[in-house]
């Protein structure tokens, strides 16, 4: 029973993203939020464009729209056939079970049958080629990376590993020790002085001493942003669109007497930067509500140093949002590198001269990245780039860009100085 109720929660939350179009981190799963759930509901996600197609060339017919429920639920059950390690006959079983709490039992013997088809078909399915992505993004992602789209759809197809950030209280020695001694194994990144991959995921109640400011759980790639700032104690930083604050904490583990503003627009986000600051022990950072692209919450102080982690398409972080392949459209790309432009025009008039602006997306498309900072730079006389001399990623027209791989999200730097006058 208790595995049947797994997988009706499970559905539940495929159908909030399939049907109504909602993001997965905005769904509380309030029923189960075991792993075995998760598992389920990240799985079907990830290769929903693969068992979409499937499901769909076995139905004579599409179903009615009231019964799209049982469409989800047939992709929920290819996922388990294909992908998981759980019992053939269990994922049937148990996938037809949950019509039986959907009321709609009379639909028994048509997913059984899809489901069974599957299982006969699995080894020829296998040996097909699917991105499992939607189509306009394979076109993109293959004209922009023509030698490398393979191993990033590969990578947005896997799970993430889970990078913490090591608080410089502790040698990465240290803690790496007291993870061994918990059982928990980990690798040091080379270029991320601060960071280790663990073996496997963990809850973060696990790491020592994290309530206390042990470490924070954040990409490798992130963490490059706050040591190409360069933070020094005498500056005055903004760190624009901050929230959750995982760099803004950095910036002042790095420069703890740095004057900080972590703006957001985003009010119930702010309230993460404040969570996160509190337990790091950090009450010097000003929290403050505004808009990037916008002036009225600027007191007219000029920053020394502006850390833009723009908002975007999020491509480069698929593999732990596999919910963006459903959700993202290409008129939002379009809409994004405006808004970006915006926030860049903006910020730049707040930066003094001879300060820097580190522009920061967790994005893979080249409109949102070199070509973005490309137009800023054409646009202005006041502006040059700072090259990135680091041993990460592929060296673009302007800029570095990390295509996603184990160690490393998908993620685009720009690193730009202001002229003085």
């Amino acid at each position: 029973m208790e595995t049947s109720h797994a997988r009706s929660v499970a559905l539940e939350v495929i159908c909030s993203v399939v049907l109504d179009k909602r993001s997965l981190s905005s769904i509380v799963y309030h029923q189960d939020d075991s792993a075995l759930t998760k598992s389920l509901v990240f799985g079907t996600i990830r290769f929903y464009h693969q068992l979409n197609d499937i499901v769909t060339d076995l139905l004579n017919h599409s179903l009615e729209k009231e019964d799209l429920d049982i469409h989800c639920l047939m992709l929920l059950g290819a996922y388990q056939i294909l992908y998981s390690k759980v019992a053939i006959h269990a994922s049937i079983y148990e996938t037809v079970n949950v019509l039986n709490e959907l009321d709609k039992a009379w639909a028994k013997g048509l997913v059984n049958a899809i489901l069974r088809q599957i299982d006969r078909d699995q080894e020829q399915l296998k040996k097909q080629v699917h991105y499992s992505h939607p189509t306009w993004m394979v076109k993109k992602i293959k004209q922009s990376y023509p030698d490398n789209f393979e191993q990033i759809f590969t990578q947005n197809n896997t799970q993430a590993p889970m990078t913490i950030r090591i608080h410089p209280k502790y040698t990465l020695a240290e803690y790496q020790q007291e993870l061994a001694e918990c059982g928990i194994n980990a690798d040091t990144v080379s270029v991320a002085p601060q960071a280790l991959v663990l073996e496997k995921p963990v809850s973060v109640y696990d790491l020592p001493n994290f309530e206390s400011g042990s470490c924070y759980v954040q990409d490798a790639s992130a963490q490059l942003a706050a040591a190409l700032l360069e933070p020094k104690n005498t500056d005055i930083i903004l760190d624009a669109c901050s929230a959750p604050g995982g760099k803004t904490t950095h910036l002042h583990e790095l420069a703890p007497k740095a004057k900080i503003i972590a703006l957001d627009s985003d009010l119930e986000r702010l309230e993460r930067v404040k969570q996160n600051a509190q337990r790091f022990d950090i009450n010097s950072i000003d929290i403050v509500q505004g808009n990037a692209q916008q002036q009225d919450w600027w007191d007219g102080e000029l920053f020394d140093k502006i850390l833009l982690d723009a908002p975007c398409s999020a491509t480069g972080v698929i593999r732990r949002h596999p919910d963006i392949k459903l959700l993202r459209k290409p008129k939002d790309i379009v809409n994004l590198v405006k808004l970006q432009a915006q926030i860049l025009d903006n910020l730049w008039q707040m930066l003094k001269p001879g300060g820097t602006l580190l522009y920061a997306t967790c994005s893979v498309l080249k409109a949102e990245n070199e070509f973005q900072i490309a137009n800023f730079l054409n646009d202005r006389n006041d502006a040059s780039e700072i090259k990135i001399d680091l041993d990460w990623g592929i060296k673009t027209s302007i800029g570095r860009q990390q295509l996603p791989t184990h160690e490393f999200d998908g993620f685009y730097y720009a690193k730009l100085q202001k002229q003085v006058e």
